[in-house]
Order: structure tokens, then sequence, then C-alpha cells
């Protein structure tokens, strides 16, 4: 019961902020002398601390309590093919931290992720015992099983053994997670699928990938191919035997940035990126309609083929081109998903609003560190 109750008030002052002691035993419906009691052992172990008074009323001011931020410390780390970003966030969830290393050709991936976590924790001002876990967000496959990486399609080098290499190296607990399901949780947290238990995240960037959420949780699958919708075959594309081009075919051949860019220069749209590309057309008015008419046509197969699977409440577009196509994309697909299927789910652009990857993976990190923290203060 003690447990219980530390951690009701832990979880309190993360939610709520600085509170009295009078507060903490309002809020959690113990007594005056309990949440006392509560308090003292808690600042006794270093989790909470007097950060002020609150004036007013009768008597002396009441102190108020908060966690101390620099009890434990985690990092998420995003990879992509040209660099790797890493942030260093502490246990109330603010990010101290951050840096940004370059990946060259043949660069070793272990180096790589120790050099980023160093920097984040130098820059977060955290010694490295104090950070008790690594997340890192990955394209391509996790096993759910191993937690190692057993396909990335653009990542060569970053394969099985990579896990074990880096706990060894950075000696401490160390996670990968494909980087969509990590938008996910980032979507669930604080985006347009808060509050939403049964919803799928449809990734429409450099490469085209599917998060799955049922009953609020992740849904990966039996070898961690759940959402690898990008090799989903679909009318328009060719279907190959042959491994070595199946990530060239597929739903992503009409979906993918370069698929995006091509489209649009078919209908006068030239831009350095996919994502400017559709910007631009939503900019034309009625002269881009038929660019985010046509890409909305290509984006229903892939949704409506797991709307019909899945029947979910909400289908999110994430990645660069779902977050540029916002409302006006997003509109046209729930519309031509029901025109062409027999469910049709709720659309919506992403409302994370910049680097989902990386906040999915602190959030993942952050929900096992205060586990383990608030866990074991009895």
């Amino acid at each position: 019961m003690r447990a219980l109750n530390d951690r009701a008030a832990l979880e309190l002052l993360l939610d709520r902020g600085p509170l009295t002691r009078a507060q903490l035993g309002e809020l959690t419906g113990l007594s005056k002398v309990t949440a006392s009691q509560l308090v003292e052992r808690l600042e006794e172990r270093g989790l909470v601390t007097r950060v002020g008074e609150q004036a007013g009323g009768r008597g002396p001011n009441a102190q108020m309590y908060a966690v101390v931020p620099a009890t434990a410390f985690v990092v998420g780390v995003e990879a992509s093919p040209q660099h790797v970003v890493a942030a260093a966030a502490d246990i109330t969830g603010n990010i101290v931290g951050r840096t940004d290393v370059s990946i060259g050709e043949g660069d070793d991936p272990v180096k790589v992720v120790h050099a980023a976590v160093v920097e984040a924790a130098e820059a977060a001002g955290a010694p490295l015992e104090r950070i008790r876990r690594v997340v890192l967000g990955t394209p391509g496959l996790v096993d759910p099983k191993s937690g190692e990486i057993t396909f990335a399609w653009d990542l060569p080098r970053w394969h099985r053994g990579l896990l074990a290499a880096l706990r060894a190296d950075l000696d401490r607990p160390v996670l990968f997670e494909n980087d969509v399901n990590l938008a996910a949780i980032a979507e669930r947290h604080s985006g347009a699928a808060t509050g939403v238990d049964d919803f799928v995240l449809v990734w429409l960037d450099r490469g085209v990938g599917l998060a799955v959420m049922i009953g609020g949780k992740l849904h990966r699958g039996t070898v961690g191919a759940a959402g690898e919708i990008g090799f989903l075959p679909v009318v328009g594309t060719q279907v190959s035997r042959d491994s070595s081009r199946r990530a060239k075919n597929g739903f992503r051949a009409l979906a993918d940035a370069a698929a995006v860019r091509a489209v649009a220069r078919e209908h006068g749209f030239r831009a350095a990126t996919a994502a400017d590309a559709v910007r631009a057309a939503i900019a034309a008015g009625t002269e881009g309609s038929a660019l985010l008419d046509e890409l909305a046509r290509r984006i229903s197969l892939g949704v409506a083929s797991v709307g019909l699977v899945l029947d979910p409440e909400l289908v999110v577009l994430a990645g660069d081109v779902g977050q540029a196509g916002g409302a006006a994309l997003a509109q046209r697909v729930q519309h031509e998903v029901a025109a062409i299927a027999v469910v049709s789910p709720r659309v919506v652009s992403t409302e994370v609003e910049s680097e989902p990857v990386l906040h999915g993976a602190l959030l993942t990190g952050l929900d096992a560190v205060r586990e383990e923290v608030f866990g074991s203060t009895a």
C-alpha cells in the first residue's frame, strides 16, 4: 500500500506540477499525517524536493514539492541513413540535451550511437550512470522476441548482434523499436490519436510504413513485420518474387516521397521535396486539386486494405508527406476509402509537429524508467 501511495503521489507531481502536502493528501485521499509521512519518505529518498511556498491563508506558508528532475535520465535516438539524432530527457520529461551526429559510408553504428548518446548526456549535464535507458528508433524490422534489428533496408550495417554490442558498449539497457511504431506512441500521447485506443498511423515519407495500435497497445506481429505496408501488392504496381526488388515494388511505389515527386511533376508542381510539392498544390487552390485527388486515390488503396482487415476507428497520416497534406489530403483520403470499401474510418493528419520518432523513443524510455524508479520506493 505504501508503494502504491508513493507512486500515485509521484505521478500527480509529474502531471500537475508542484503541490503541497495538503494538496497531495486531498488528491490521493490520504490523511494529513499519512501524506506528510509520504512526502518525508520521498524527500529522504531524493525523489522530491521543496521548490517554493504557497502563500495565503492563516499561519505559515505551505511548502511546495516537486519531483527532482535529475533523479534519472533517458536518451531517445532516431537513426536515418545520413545522421543520428539523440535527445536526453530528465525523469519529468523535459528535453535537456540534444545532438546530431552525421553518418559516413562505412561508419561503425556502435561508435555512431555511442557518440550520440554521450554528447546528448553531456549537453544535458547528466552523468552517464544516470542514463537509465536508451531507446533507438530505426526503419525496418525489429524482432519482438529478441529485440534485434532483423532488416533495415537503407541501413545495411544495422543488423543482428548490434543490440548486444550497444548494450556492452554503453553498459546500460538499450531498446530498439521500429520508427513508425514510435511515431504512433507520440501521436497517442500528444497528437491526433490522444485518447484513441484503436488506430493506425500511415507513414508517408522517404519510405512508407504503418503502425497498428489495438486496445492502446502496439501490434508488432510475429517477426515485427506488422505494418510493413510498403510491400503490400496493390493495383498499379508490380508483384516481384525477387527479394532484392521487393522494396521497390508494392504500395511504396505509389506513395513514397519519390513517387509523390514524380506525380507532382506530371501535374506541373516541381519542388525540392515531396512535402514541398504537396504544400504548393494546397497553396494553389483549385489548380492543385487534381494532384491532391490523385495522391488521395493512391493512398486510399493502402488505407482501404488496412481498414478492411483491422476496421480502425482512426487513421492518422504522418511523415513529411502526410503532415504536409494536412486536412486537405486527409479528407480526400477519407472520401476515397469510403467510396471503394465497406469501411469508412476517420482520416486525419498528424498533430505531432516535429520529430515524432524521437519523441516516441523518449516516451518509451520514460515509461520504463518511471516504472523502475517509482515502483521501488517502498
